[in-house]
């Protein structure tokens, strides 16, 4: 499919405005311009019943926690969502209207974790944060009116990657337990040699220009790309990993190694349904008040949460 019409008419914007790829940027203001495109592109924030900013203890110091909470029942199901942005940008406001949308919609608290960032603290800081994140949310599920057999975990972009990295930790320390993993448009391989990649020169959308920024500041020595907890796929098995849900985009330089990872997945026995969004870009899930297959994309996460958690019909 060609670009969709609200996809086109984003990229007029950003052309019209002479908006520069964040790559170009300084550290600083590519980290403010991110957070700035994706609040406007984001929507009005839903209300939800209440938000609880934590501190908890992590690998390098404390981390910033946030639950939104949709409403005051007890043992409530969480999804732990990680926020994209490279591993070098976003924070808890970049998925703060996200979350918000998914714990209202799922019927579950969303938890999401401040990590460390790179290039302060490169690879394996942020997949360690996550991971003990995490961990500290299970063993504290129960004061915290969570159901401890009842948490998925989630992300998009980088945090997709990050999810699926904490899957693989949890799966190798026999704990916690993930009743399900929501990948949305990951990081799978580093330098991945894919169709989709080397399709993707746009200036005004995220393209293999973006990827290979990211990655710079995300790893202190290549060699670490080659680790499965950097790049998923690589992994020599993938087998007892959560049930998951993969969402990609058409015009992702992302999409054929989010989907190789769906695939070898399936291959080694994990239940996996995956969708691509013909006509969408990477980023647009978190799009959901500019593009209209950003809101439908959530709206279908959330009722794969539901069916993992077991309060609605399963696909």
């Amino acid at each position: 499919m060609p670009l969709d019409p609200q996809v086109l008419a984003l990229r007029a914007r950003r052309a019209e405005a002479g908006t520069p790829p964040l790559y170009t940027l300084t550290l600083d203001q590519a980290r403010a311009a991110d957070l700035a495109a994706v609040q406007a592109a984001g929507g009005t924030p839903e209300p939800v019943h209440s938000v609880t900013e934590l501190e908890v203890p992590g690998p390098g110091g404390s981390l910033a926690m946030r639950l939104h909470r949709p409403h005051g029942g007890a043992r409530l199901p969480a999804l732990v969502y990680l926020f994209g942005g490279g591993w070098t940008l976003g924070s808890l406001d970049t998925c703060d209207a996200i979350c918000r949308r998914l714990a209202n919609a799922a019927g579950c608290v969303t938890v999401s974790i401040g990590y460390r960032r790179a290039p302060e603290h490169p690879y394996p800081a942020a997949v360690q944060d996550c991971y003990a994140g995490t961990a500290w949310l299970a063993e504290h599920a129960a004061e915290l009116g969570l159901d401890p057999d009842r948490i998925a975990i989630g992300g998009d972009s980088a945090g997709g990657n990050l999810a699926a990295a904490v899957t693989l930790l949890a799966r190798r320390a026999g704990g916690p337990a993930l009743r399900h993993q929501l990948l949305v448009y990951p990081n799978t391989a580093y330098r991945a040699d894919t169709a989709s990649v080397r399709e993707s020169e746009d200036p005004l959308l995220f393209n293999r220009h973006s990827v290979d920024w990211y990655w710079s500041h995300y790893l202190k020595v290549e060699a670490d790309g080659d680790d499965p907890l950097a790049s998923p796929l690589r992994a020599d098995d993938l087998s007892g990993l959560p049930p998951a849900t993969v969402i990609t985009a058409e015009y992702d330089p992302l999409r054929d190694e989010g989907e190789a990872y769906a695939a070898a997945l399936t291959a080694a026995g994990v239940p996996v349904l995956a969708r691509r969004y013909d006509g969408m870009v990477h980023g647009f899930f978190a799009m959901a008040g500019t593009l209209d297959s950003g809101r439908a994309a959530q709206d279908w996460a959330a009722r794969r949460l539901r069916a993992a958690f077991g309060t609605g019909e399963p696909e």
